[in-house]
């Protein structure tokens, strides 16, 4: 197969499937070294870095049995997270999606009520505010950055609207010191989506600091990781309370078994909760392995035809995951199955929620139709080598050129993980 470089096309073998069941040359099954070196050979769109002590504290979870919603490892998991941002409050949950839910719910946003929150994020942002009975309402995002602007909030208000979701997306964050101002203003919440945006300040300031609330989630594929699991962070010490209430079945944080509000069971574990502080005592080197990645893949690819998200002179990013536009004349997806016949795993930029079947409004929002339709998400995970970011590269550099030349890749049973 050949292969686009700077310098011009050169031949390469190509790879074997996931499974490592590629027939060698005289029709004999390859051997066990061979099939294990084929099976190394996929790059994944993410893997998790479970490197440091996550087997040692998952095992004091076994050893001492306290292994379900109470245990040692949640408070001190809360702690470490807070530190890490300068939170006051750090409230651990099962998973991102209902750490939004619950900060919509302990402000009383329900029936009646407009979220404005943009169209181009991944689709929880969105449900959980449906799932409170209120109204999400579009707003397009800027092709710069890809995140919802200021300006462009303000037209959607209406006397309806009672708070403000900004989503932080692939390590780019929103313009926190207009959308606070706006929303002071107009007397709004601003609720933070920092599910992807662990590692990343605005103006000096950490994600989820500066609304009323931030939610961080703790997926598979995230930055830090406990399988699943969220965190809901806030400066205000009675909504911590409620939402701590809350995410308990509303039993008093004081007297057991007593029950003082309709509540959820949206307790972390302390499984999760030790992984997790595993995790966060490796946060700094993650981040600069993953900012590195992303540096080298911004060198690698900077006469390539695509353009990488923008990001504004006050952020500093996390780098989550590297994500770029494709040029307009070819397939995205005719590009990503190319680059999975290579033994290469992307990912595709989200899809926009007002063109799904229970969000459609017929709404045109330009930007981000424009970045769901061109944009690919390539491998971000810390143990990538300066090697294989460079054969990502040349994969997809192969892949546009030959969708230009009109040889597009032929389908094949995409391997999916971590979506």
């Amino acid at each position: 197969m050949a292969v686009v470089t700077r310098a011009g096309p050169v031949d390469i073998e190509p790879l074997a499937s996931s499974s490592g069941n590629m027939d060698s040359a005289d029709g004999a099954n390859p051997d066990p070294a061979s099939s294990i070196e084929s099976i190394a050979s996929v790059i994944p769109l993410y893997e998790p870095d479970l490197s440091g002590n996550e087997r040692r504290y998952v095992l004091e979870c076994l050893e001492s049995s306290w292994i379900s919603s109470n245990g040692g490892f949640i408070p001190r998991f809360e702690q470490a997270l807070a530190g890490a941002i300068n939170a006051a409050h750090a409230i651990a949950v099962s998973n991102g999606t209902v750490a939004l839910h619950l900060a919509l719910h302990a402000l009383g946003i329900g029936p009646g009520d407009e979220v404005i929150v943009p169209s181009f994020t991944y689709i929880a942002s969105v449900n959980v505010i449906a799932q409170v009975g209120a109204t999400p309402i579009f707003v397009d995002s800027s092709l710069d950055d890809w995140v919802m602007r200021a300006d462009q909030v303000e037209k959607k208000i209406s006397p309806r609207t009672k708070a403000i979701m900004a989503v932080h997306l692939y390590g780019a964050m929103c313009d926190m010191t207009a959308l606070c101002a706006l929303a002071a203003r107009h007397g709004l919440a601003v609720i933070e989506d920092c599910a992807e945006a662990l590692g990343c300040t605005f103006a000096g300031r950490h994600a989820g600091t500066f609304g009323t609330v931030g939610a961080f989630s703790f997926y598979g594929n995230k930055t830090v990781t406990t399988g699943e699991g969220g965190m809901v962070v806030t400066s205000d010490p009675n909504l911590a309370d409620r939402i701590r209430l809350l995410k308990g079945q509303g039993q008093s944080l004081t007297r057991r078994y007593w029950h003082e509000i309709l509540g959820f069971n949206y307790r972390m574990t302390n499984i999760c909760a030790a992984i997790g502080l595993a995790q966060m005592e490796r946060l700094a080197s993650i981040l600069n392995r993953k900012r590195a990645i992303a540096a080298l893949y911004r060198q690698e690819l900077r006469d390539a035809p695509v353009t990488f998200q923008g990001r504004s002179r006050d952020t500093v990013s996390a780098e989550w995951l590297v994500t770029a536009l494709l040029p307009s004349d070819v397939d995205r997806d005719e590009i990503a199955l190319a680059m999975e016949r290579d033994g290469i795993e992307t990912r595709p930029a989200f899809h926009c929620a007002h063109h799904m079947p229970m969000y459609a409004t017929g709404d045109s929002l330009p930007g981000a139709e424009e970045i769901s339709r061109r944009g690919i998400c390539l491998p971000s995970y810390p143990q990538l080598t300066e090697r294989m970011v460079t054969r990502v590269c040349l994969s997809l550099r192969n892949a546009i050129e030959q969708a230009r030349r009109g040889g597009g890749a032929s389908p094949t049973n995409p391997r999916r993980r971590f979506d």
